[in-house]
């Protein structure tokens, strides 16, 4: 079986609102500025030039600069630092959680993605540079969610209490993880590059931020990735009129609201406060709330007037940090960017959010859903072939796919339609008789066709558990092959480490995922490796 792709629509893992964002449905058309095409970015371009003073270039580079200052940057990382100070420069951007060791494979994809569309740019406007921006999440609080990930179906886990933003959490006690993934990885040249990697990202690091830099900057760093901090006076600076006005006059829970009620049909994906606004310190991270007049940092005894509060936010805005509904905007207040890069649930919420942007001023940043990928060995391609499966049957529902091959191996018709069809024709006669006669009897007719289309179904469900014990064998290897693709009936990219393909392929796995990945198109890869 050849490397292959399937839709995003058509493999069932993405929500109706994103199908219908990617079929540019007109429910949707007013979520979005321009969709994501290689002509629409000419108009992007221009617009974000616009909005983008030379003041905030400077700022950014001197952050970049400074947050770099520890770390054997590439010259191509260097080049597009500087870069960045000139007019003609613009990003694409994807962000991700300070997941340990990556966490999941798609936090490869989402930054592949990101580096493919910057190079596809430079080839369609010559004239302009295109930096690709990896955000690092680092006043998140959810340690729960970044404190594993699964190498061959095993989680390896850093068991430890926090608070407070995740980025500033000390890297203590990742040597017992340490000691624990380094037994699992074996021996080998791969198995010993993961080992140092593991090793000199987080072992020699005293924070989860420099560490992720570090990981992520020695895994992309050829391709001239920047990383970017936002737990940052300096561009927290920049951000305090928008931060003043959502004090002030609340104004994304009044617009994100307006724009959620348009989306009533979808299954929303997150819902705005009257405040967005976390206030953070080295081990605390809690919600502003307005209350009784004044503003309170929620779960202690802080509490500010309103005259305090902006004298607080002008002397210190790093405290003062961005919720998952103003996060976008403070990223598109201090980054010259064109597009976001991201998976079907993030993207579900920034369509949430143009009419924020338009009410704030600044330019609404093109939407592109990342990359997905399954990666698979030519033995499990030559698996399918033998089993008579194509990618578009594996990306089934497990129970979905079962029954049609059962019915495909079957030497007979499991199918009973045809029998329903000729019952119910032949109800419809006795209900005309009855209605003619006494009409009495169409409730008993009623009764009797629901009672003998039951009886079909049920003689249907027999038969194909029947024929299920009779192809077990070949049934339970097209079980076992989907779940080896798809773990846990799950997206392989949601579950599996990089490391496990790493530790087989090398940097050939990095190498394969440039060449394949087109980011503008609408495409779930299937990669043979």
């Amino acid at each position: 079986m050849p490397t292959d792709c399937i839709s995003y629509q058509e493999s069932n893992y993405f929500s109706r609102l994103i199908v219908d964002y990617l079929d540019k449905k007109t429910e949707t058309q007013s979520l979005y500025h321009r969709f994501p095409t290689l002509e629409n970015f000419g108009s992007q371009i221009d617009e974000k030039a616009a909005h983008f003073s030379t003041t905030h270039r400077n700022t950014l580079v001197t952050v970049l600069e400074k947050q770099y200052a520890s770390t054997a940057a590439s010259e191509a990382t260097l080049q597009n630092i500087a870069l960045l100070k000139n007019g003609n420069t613009f990003t694409v951007t994807t962000g991700h959680q300070l997941n340990l060791f990556t966490g999941p494979l798609y936090f490869l994809y989402k930054i592949v993605s990101a580096i493919n569309l910057a190079n596809e740019l430079k080839a369609a406007y010559p004239t302009n540079h295109f930096v690709p921006v990896y955000w690092m999440a680092t006043e998140d609080h959810d340690f729960e969610e970044i404190n594993y990930f699964n190498f061959r179906n095993k989680k390896i886990k850093w068991n430890r209490n926090s608070s407070g933003p995740v980025g500033r959490l000390s890297t203590e006690g990742l040597d017992s993880v340490f000691d624990v993934f380094s037994k699992e990885l074996g021996i080998g040249n791969n198995a010993e590059y993961l080992r140092q990697l593991f090793k000199n990202s987080y072992l020699k690091h005293s924070n989860l931020a420099d560490a992720t830099r570090f990981l992520a900057n020695e895994l992309f760093r050829e391709q001239g990735l920047v990383i970017i901090d936002g737990d940052s006076e300096a561009l927290k600076r920049e951000f305090i009129p928008y931060v003043k006005r959502e004090l002030l006059e609340q104004v994304a829970f009044h617009k994100v609201t307006e724009t959620s009620a348009l989306l009533k049909t979808y299954n929303i994906q997150v819902n705005p406060r009257e405040i967005n606004l976390f206030y953070i310190e080295d081990g605390l991270r809690e919600r502003i709330v307005f209350e009784n007049g004044g503003y309170i940092v929620n779960g202690t005894s802080r509490r500010f007037t309103t005259e305090e509060i902006l004298d607080e936010l002008e002397r210190y805005p790093e405290k003062f940090s961005p919720n998952v509904i103003m996060r976008p905007l403070y990223q598109e207040v201090i980054l010259p960017n064109l597009a976001y890069i991201g998976g079907g649930g993030e993207l579900a919420y920034w369509l949430e959010l143009k009419s924020f942007f338009e009410a704030s001023k600044v330019p609404f940043p093109m939407l592109v859903l990342r990359n997905s990928v399954v990666l698979a060995t030519p033995k499990q391609a030559h698996k399918a072939d033998q089993l008579g499966l194509t990618w578009a049957d594996l990306f089934q529902k497990q129970h979905d796919l079962i029954d049609a091959k059962t019915k495909a191996l079957s030497a007979f018709t499991l199918d009973f339609s045809e029998q329903k069809t000729h019952l119910e024709q032949q109800f419809s006669k006795l209900r005309e008789m009855a209605a003619q006669t006494d009409a009495s009897f169409i409730g008993a007719v009623a009764a009797q066709e629901k009672k003998q289309l039951k009886g079909l179904d049920n003689l249907e469900k027999r038969l194909l558990k029947a024929e299920k014990r009779n192809h077990q064998e070949q049934l339970s290897r097209i079980i076992a092959l989907q779940n080896e693709l798809f773990p846990n009936l799950s997206l392989q990219e949601r579950t599996a480490n990089f490391s496990e393909f790493y530790l087989e392929h090398g940097s050939n796995l990095l190498t394969e995922l440039y060449c394949e990945l087109k980011p503008l198109t609408q495409d779930f890869s299937v990669l043979i490796v």
